[in-house]
């Protein structure tokens, strides 16, 4: 099943002991439950879901949406990074964009 949902982009699917066995498949990971839960600041999370409709985000969009400066965009796409939630794809600059991960971990 794991497998199956990877391959198809889908998140793993969440198995656990509940009356039971539960299994629970998601179409999508991101949610805003899901985000609030770790700890993400409004900033965090409205980027995140711009990403998630444009496919990317740039340092400028970040930036033009959460009304900050270069300085505190590069930070946050960073920490966004660094959580494994947003990918970097390029070099540092202008062509870098940040992607959603597939399966992000915690």
């Amino acid at each position: 099943m794991c497998k199956a949902c990877s391959e198809v982009g889908l998140p793993e699917p969440h198995f656990e002991e509940y009356q039971g066995f539960r299994v629970t498949f998601r179409r999508d990971i991101f949610t805003e439950e899901y985000l609030r839960n770790l700890g993400l600041n409004e900033r965090h999370i409205k980027a995140l879901k711009y990403a998630k409709e444009k496919g990317k985000i740039t340092n400028k969009d970040y930036q033009i949406i959460n009304s900050v400066s270069r300085q505190t965009a590069t930070l946050e796409l960073g920490e966004l990074t660094n959580k494994r939630i947003l990918e970097r794809v390029g070099s540092v600059g202008k062509g870098t964009i940040y992607q959603l991960t597939k399966l992000p971990n915690k």
